[in-house]
């Protein structure tokens, strides 16, 4: 079985992205003349999808990568052994401890991908929803073998975005009552940036930018390469004027050139929580600040109470545990 891939971010009507799903029955022979919301995921998922914030061309990509990935170009050799063809099946996706939920729609993607015939799905929670140890996420009635088949991919996905979810609520459990929101950064699992930075939006977080090109970091390197802080500043604020622009710094001295330039955003790069005080009362509200570095759940109400805006924590997509979450199939049929 050969199923196409789909290109993440490709070319779509008009140009702008997208493609359409393997049981798509539109009929053209170039699925990037079409709209995405036409063709590939069944609409209504799709648009919850978009409701989201998400691209439902790009989770179909996603969905049918992981289906192939597990299926290497064959079939599913051990459920088509032991399963009869017709048989139907339900099967609950179920929290094996507590935590956030985040992804179910992701996981009803991949179903959608899977299934020869068309499925039912009874959704008990929604993403961001906190969830406890032996809770019924969403319930799916399908072939049998469509289900197990789709189990692990969908699993996979849901796992891990739900742990990215419960971990950053950790954080904005622990920020709450202050001024300061936590953030992630671009240290995401290739190719599921997007899915993984909603997660965090589910836990209570806020997104840093999304890519290289909707916002400038100025970062330690480019400061060496273009001869300072204030000349890489304005090195970027020359070449493209309409970016937001962040700058990293790690001196207190760094800062006041900066504030000269009219800097957007300050990132204080392994600053102590004393040294970001300090920092909060020089800037005086002229920028925004965030602190990043020695970050720790136990000490960021600490850098929290300096009047910081954001704690940036890379941890949030690059180390957070999954969230335990099972398939349990049901012995009556539908």
């Amino acid at each position: 079985m050969d199923l196409p891939l789909l290109q993440i971010g490709g070319p779509s009507a008009g140009g702008d992205g997208g493609g359409c799903g393997d049981s798509c029955g539109c009929g053209s022979d170039d699925p990037y003349e079409l709209d995405p919301m036409e063709c590939g995921l069944d609409p209504d998922l799709a648009a919850l999808l978009v409701d989201a914030g998400l691209d439902p061309v790009q989770v179909e990509d996603i969905a049918h990568m992981a289906i192939e990935e597990d299926l290497d170009q064959g079939v599913d050799v051990t459920t088509v052994a032991t399963v009869p063809e017709e048989a139907v099946a339900v099967g609950d996706f179920t929290a094996r401890e507590n935590g956030v939920v985040a992804g179910l729609r992701i996981a009803e993607a991949v179903l959608s991908v899977v299934c020869t015939a068309e499925f039912e799905v009874e959704r008990h929670v929604e993403d961001g929803d906190l969830v406890t140890a032996g809770q019924r996420l969403l319930s799916v009635t399908t072939r049998t073998r469509d289900l197990l088949t789709a189990e692990r991919s969908a699993l996979n996905l849901l796992c891990r975005l739900s742990g990215i979810a419960t971990a950053t609520r950790a954080w904005a459990d622990a920020l709450s009552g202050t001024k300061a929101r936590v953030r992630d950064s671009r240290k995401t699992t290739p190719g599921l940036r997007a899915l993984e930075k909603y997660a965090v939006r589910c836990g209570g977080g806020v997104n840093h930018r999304m890519s290289l090109s909707d916002a400038a970091l100025v970062k330690d390197n480019h400061v060496v390469a273009a001869g300072g802080v204030a000349e890489a500043f304005r090195a970027v604020r020359e070449e493209f004027p309409g970016v937001p622009i962040e700058v990293e710094v790690d001196r207190l001295d760094q800062i006041p050139p900066l504030l000269a330039e009219s800097v957007d955003l300050i990132l204080l790069d392994n600053f102590t929580p004393e040294q970001t005080r300090e920092a909060v009362e020089l800037v005086a509200g002229r920028a925004t600040l965030e602190s990043s570095g020695r970050l720790r759940l136990d000490n960021a109400v600490a850098y929290a109470e300096t009047g910081v805006d954001y704690l940036s924590v890379g941890a949030l997509t690059h180390s957070s545990p999954i969230l335990d979450i099972g398939l349990d199939l049901r012995e009556e049929a539908a």
